[in-house]
C-alpha cells in the first residue's frame, strides 16, 4: 500500500527591525504587544505605530513618523509594532483591516485613533493637539482670538481655587479627548478660562460652566439642570450643536463617498490651498475664512449679541461696522428687503421666432384688514410660494404677451385668503441675456417702474422683487456693489464652502479644470451636481478675499454671468490633419456654429465597439462631399463636455447642422441603417431645403450654384468609381487566373502528399521490424552476459579447489614420508612373539591412519572428477 505523501509547509522567516536601530521609535518587530503595554504604564503621552512589513504605506508612513518622533521623541513616546508576524502578541490580539493604524494614548485614556493624512506635519499636529487639548485664555484679547476662528469653540470656566482642581475640570479635560477620539479633523477647539472677568464677557457666571459660540446662530450655554455633567455628555451635546461654516475634506485615497456625499447637499464651493498645519499664522485661510463669516452671517440687520460686544474693536473681521452700517442705510431706504417670500418665473416665449421672454418676480404679501402689515417669520413658507404659482399660471395670460423695457408690477387676489395678495413684477428680456455682463447692468436696470391693477388697487410700496435682484430697483446698482454678508440666506443657491490641501490633493483640482504647470497652487470652483455643471475661478486672478466675494456673487444671481467650464480632451490638440475632424470641447463651437459649412457630427466613445465599426464609412463619405461645403467631425463624449442641449445617452448618434441654420439641428433617424446611401439621402435632403425666411433671388442663385457644384461634384464622383469598377474587374480577372494556378498546385501538392504518406507507412514498418530485431539481439546479449558470468564464476571454484589440493597432497606425502621414517627403526629391532598383539593405543592409531588414507583417496578421485568435468 502507497501512503500520501505530507504537505511541506515552510516556516516564516524571523522578522527583523522595521525602524533604524538609531532611530526615536522603539520598534517592538517581534509584536511583543505585552512590552508595549508595559511601556506605556511608565509615559504620559505614547504614540502607536502598527504595521505590516510588507505593506507600502507602512512603508512610506515609516519616514514620517521618524521624522515627527525626532521632534517630539523627548515629550512622546513612539512605539513601532509589527502586527503582521503570526507568531506575535499583537496578530493574535488584535484584528485590523488596514495598516498602517496609529493610536495615541493620553495617560490611561484611548486610543484615540488617527485617520487623517500620514503626511508629517499633520501627524503632529494631531499630536500636539492630543498632549495639549485646553487653550489656556488668559485675557480678552485671546478669547476674541479663540472665539473669531471658523472652527467652532468650545469655553470653560473654572476657578482654580480649590486643591488640587476645581470640580468638573477633569470632565471638561476628558471631554476634549472624547472630541478628539470621535472627529479626527479637531473640528471642536477647546478652551478653559480662569478670570472672572473674562468668563463674564460671554455670560459665565459660575465656575464649570461651559460654553459653545456659534458666529450665524445664537451661542449656547451647556444645560446642567437637563443634562448630567459627564465628558460623554459634553462632547455629544458640542458636536451636534456645532456650526460649520467651513469644512476640512480630506480623502484618504481609496474607495469613499466623502466627496459624493458632501456635493449632494447642494452646490459647493471648492477652494484648495496650500496649508502647512504648524504654521503660526495662515493669511489665505483667515481671507476665507472673513469672506464665509460674512457670507453666513445672515442675523446682520439684528444686533450682535451682547455677550460679544465688549470683546474687541470695531475694526474686527467679526464686527465691520461700515458694512453694518451700510447694510442698516440700505434697510431703510428700501424696505422692500424686508420681504423674503419671492420666486422667479420665466414665461415661455409668445411666438416660436421670438427670442424674448417675460420674466417675472412672484412675492407674496399678507395683510391684516385694510393696510399691509409685515409678518414676522424667519423663513419663506413653501406653501405660500406654491398657492402664489398656483395662481400665478392661472392668470398667465395677463404677463405673457407683454413686452415692455420697463418694470410692470401687478398685484392679484390670492384664492385662498381674503387677506393676502401677491405681486407680480414682469419684464421682457432677450434670450441671450449674457451680454448684460460686459456692461455690468442687470435686467431691471432703469429705476422707473410701472404698475396696473389686475383685482386689487395698486400699492406700490409694499411690491416684493426677488431676493436676488433687490438691486434692480437702486439705479446704478450692479452686481460689483452687491453685498455679500448674509447672501446665504437670501438666495435660492446657497453654498457649502470646503477646504482642501493642495499640497496634498491637488489631483482634484486637475480634474475640475486647474493648470497643471501652475506654480501656485491656489484653485476654487463651484460643483452644481444637481444642475451638473461646475464653474472655475480665473486662475490668471489671486486667490484673495474680494475675488471669492465676486466668485460667489456671481454665481449667486439669477441670470449667473459664469461661464460653465467643460472638460477638454488634450490628446486632441496635437492631431494632425485627417479627412475627419476631431471635434473637443474648446473647438465645439468654432466647429460646428462660427463655421460656415455644413457639418455633420458624430458622436462617439472608445468603449462603443459599433462606433468604431462606422469609420470607413465616414471616411468614405468625407471624400465624396466637397470639402468647402460640408464638415465631416466627430466628437469622444466620454471625454469632452458638452452643452446640456447637445448632450444624448445613446452612442452612437449623429447630428447634421446645416449652414444657414445651426441652431435646427437634425438626429439621423434611429430606425435606418448607417450606410453611405442613407447618410448621402439624409444629408443632401437636409441641406437642401429652403429656410424659413423668404429665399431672394441672389438666395435662389446661390443655392442653384450649390445645386450644379453638387452635380458636377457628384458627376465626377462617379466617373471614379466607375473607372474604379473597371480596374476592379480587371483585378478580378487576374486572380481568377491566380485561383485556378493555385488549384492546379494545390492537387500537385495532394499527389505529393499521399506519396509521402505512403512512404512515411513502409518507413513506419520498417522501423518496427528493426526494433523487433534489436529488441531480440539485445535479449540474447544478454543472456549471453548472464552464461558468461556463471562460467567465470565456475572457473574462479575450481581454482580454488585445485590449490586446496595441491596443498593436500603436499600434506599428504609429508605423513607417507615420515611413517617410513618410523618403520625402519621399528624393523629392526626385536621381533616378539609379543609383537603379534596389538596394544589398543598402537590399533587406534593404525585404525586412524588407515581412516585418513581413505579420506585423501576419496578427495582425490572427487577433485579428478572435478576437472574431468
Amino acid at each position: 500500500s502507497c501512503s500520501r505523501a505530507k504537505d511541506v509547509t515552510m516556516p516564516a522567516k524571523l522578522p527583523v527591525n522595521f525602524f533604524s536601530t538609531r532611530s526615536a521609535v522603539i520598534d517592538l518587530f517581534r509584536g511583543q504587544l505585552d512590552y508595549a503595554e508595559q511601556l506605556r504604564q511608565d509615559s504620559e503621552i505614547v504614540l502607536y505605530f502598527f504595521y505590516a512589513p510588507w505593506c507600502g504605506q507602512s512603508i512610506a508612513a515609516r519616514e514620517e513618523i521618524q521624522h515627527v518622533a525626532s521632534r517630539l521623541s523627548d515629550q512622546v513616546l513612539f512605539v513601532a509594532i509589527n502586527c503582521w508576524w503570526n507568531q506575535g502578541k499583537c496578530r493574535k490580539q488584535k484584528h485590523f483591516f488596514y495598516f498602517p493604524v496609529i493610536h495615541l494614548y493620553h495617560r490611561s485614556f484611548g486610543p484615540i485613533e488617527y485617520k487623517g493624512p500620514m503626511s508629517a506635519v499633520y501627524i503632529e499636529k494631531f499630536v500636539r493637539r492630543v498632549m495639549t487639548p485646553l487653550l489656556y485664555i488668559s485675557s480678552r484679547s485671546k478669547l476674541l482670538d479663540f472665539l473669531s476662528n471658523y472652527e467652532p469653540g468650545v469655553v470653560g470656566y473654572f476657578e482654580f481655587n480649590a486643591s488640587p482642581q476645581p470640580p468638573g475640570y477633569l470632565t471638561f479635560f476628558t471631554s476634549a479627548l472624547h472630541s478628539l477620539k470621535k472627529d479626527y479633523l479637531g473640528t471642536l477647539r477647546f478652551g478653559v478660562v480662569t478670570d472672572k472677568r473674562v468668563a463674564e464677557q460671554i455670560s459665565l457666571q459660575h465656575s464649570g460652566s461651559v460654553y459653545l459660540h456659534r458666529h450665524a446662530n445664537t451661542s449656547l450655554i451647556y444645560p446642567k439642570d437637563i443634562l448630567n455633567y459627564t465628558a460623554e455628555n459634553i462632547c455629544k451635546w458640542a458636536l451636534e450643536n456645532r456650526e460649520m461654516l467651513i469644512r476640512w475634506l480630506r480623502p484618504h485615497g481609496g474607495k469613499s463617498l466623502l466627496l459624493n456625499n458632501e456635493l449632494k447637499k447642494g452646490p459647493a464651493l471648492l477652494i484648495f490651498i496650500p496649508y502647512n498645519p504648524l504654521a503660526e499664522i495662515h493669511p489665505l485661510l483667515d481671507e476665507i475664512t472673513k469672506v464665509a463669516l460674512e457670507y453666513h452671517k445672515c442675523n446682520k440687520s439684528q444686533a450682535p449679541e451682547p455677550d460679544l460686544q465688549h470683546l474687541g474693536d470695531t475694526d474686527s473681521p467679526a464686527f465691520d461696522s461700515s458694512v453694518r452700517d451700510a447694510h442698516l442705510k440700505l434697510s431703510e431706504t428700501f424696505s422692500i428687503t424686508k420681504y423674503p417670500c419671492c420666486n422667479t418665473v420665466v414665461l415661455p416665449q409668445w411666438h416660436s421666432i421670438s427670442r424674448t421672454h417675460n420674466v417675472c418676480e412672484l412675492c407674496v404679501n399678507q395683510t391684516l384688514g385694510v393696510k399691509p402689515n409685515k409678518v414676522h417669520v424667519p423663513h419663506c413658507n413653501f406653501l405660500e410660494i406654491e398657492a402664489a404659482l398656483d395662481s400665478f399660471y392661472l392668470q398667465e395670460h395677463t404677463f405673457f404677451q407683454v413686452i415692455s423695457n420697463t418694470i410692470e408690477c401687478s398685484n392679484f387676489l390670492s384664492f385662498y385668503s381674503p387677506f393676502s395678495y401677491y405681486t407680480a413684477c414682469c419684464r421682457t428680456v432677450n434670450r441671450h441675456f449674457l451680454s448684460f455682463i460686459g456692461s455690468e447692468k442687470t435686467i431691471f436696470q432703469t429705476p422707473k417702474v410701472a404698475f396696473s391693477s389686475h383685482g386689487k388697487k395698486d400699492n406700490t410700496q409694499f411690491s416684493i422683487p426677488h431676493i436676488e435682484d433687490r438691486n434692480c430697483f437702486i439705479p446704478d446698482l450692479n452686481i460689483s456693489s452687491m453685498n455679500i454678508t448674509g447672501l446665504s440666506c437670501r438666495t435660492n443657491k446657497t453654498l457649502n464652502l470646503y477646504l482642501l490641501d493642495s499640497n496634498l490633493f491637488w489631483i482634484y483640482a486637475e480634474r475640475l479644470g486647474a493648470s497643471r504647470s501652475t506654480h501656485l497652487k491656489e484653485f476654487a470652483a463651484i460643483v452644481d451636481m444637481k444642475e451638473e455643471v461646475h464653474y472655475v475661478l480665473d486662475q490668471n486672478q489671486s486667490l484673495a478675499g474680494p475675488t471669492l466675494e465676486n466668485f460667489i456673487k456671481n454665481f449667486s444671481v439669477l441670470y449667473s454671468p459664469l461661464k460653465r467650464h467643460l472638460v477638454d480632451d488634450p490628446s486632441a490638440h496635437f492631431q494632425e490633419q485627417h479627412v475627419i475632424t476631431e471635434v473637443t470641447t474648446h473647438t465645439f463651437h468654432e466647429t460646428v456654429f462660427v463655421s460656415e459649412k455644413n457639418v455633420l457630427l458624430l458622436y462617439y466613445s472608445q468603449w462603443c465597439g459599433f462606433c468604431a465599426s462606422l469609420n470607413h464609412i465616414f471616411i468614405q463619405l468625407a471624400r465624396l462631399l466637397p470639402p468647402d461645403n460640408f464638415t465631416v467631425a466627430r466628437i469622444d463624449v466620454t471625454r469632452n463636455d458638452l452643452p446640456w442641449e447637445f448632450m444624448t445617452d445613446r452612442l452612437p448618434t449623429i447630428l447634421f447642422f446645416p449652414h444657414q441654420r445651426k441652431e435646427q439641428s437634425v438626429k439621423f433617424p434611429e430606425d435606418f441603417s448607417v450606410n453611405l446611401p442613407n447618410l448621402l439621402k439624409f444629408i443632401l435632403h437636409h441641406s437642401s431645403l429652403s429656410s424659413s425666411e423668404p429665399c431672394t433671388k441672389e438666395c435662389q442663385h446661390k443655392e442653384s450654384v450649390l445645386q450644379q457644384g453638387h452635380i458636377s461634384h457628384l458627376e465626377r464622383e462617379i466617373q471614379k468609381l466607375r473607372s474604379e469598377i473597371s480596374a476592379l474587374h480587371q483585378a478580378h480577372g487576374q486572380l481568377e487566373a491566380q485561383l485556378s494556378e493555385a488549384r492546379r498546385e494545390e492537387q500537385r501538392l495532394q499527389q505529393q502528399k499521399h506519396t509521402l504518406e505512403k512512404q512515411h507507412k513502409t518507413l513506419q514498418l520498417h522501423s518496427e521490424q528493426l526494433q523487433a530485431t534489436y529488441d531480440q539481439k539485445n535479449q540474447e546479449l544478454l543472456e549471453m552476459a548472464e552464461k558468461l558470468q556463471e562460467l567465470a564464476e565456475a572457473s574462479e571454484n575450481l581454482l580454488k579447489e585445485n590449490a586446496l589440493l595441491r596443498i593436500l597432497v603436499a600434506s599428504r606425502e609429508g605423513k607417507l614420508q615420515s611413517r617410513d621414517e618410523m618403520k625402519e627403526p621399528l624393523q629392526s629391532e626385536q621381533t616378539l612373539p609379543e609383537d603379534n598383539s596389538m596394544s589398543p593405543s598402537t590399533a587406534t592409531a593404525a585404525a586412524e591412519e588407515e581412516r585418513t588414507d581413505n579420506i585423501g583417496t576419496t578427495e582425490t578421485e572427487h577433485s579428478s572428477g572435478n576437472r574431468t568435468q
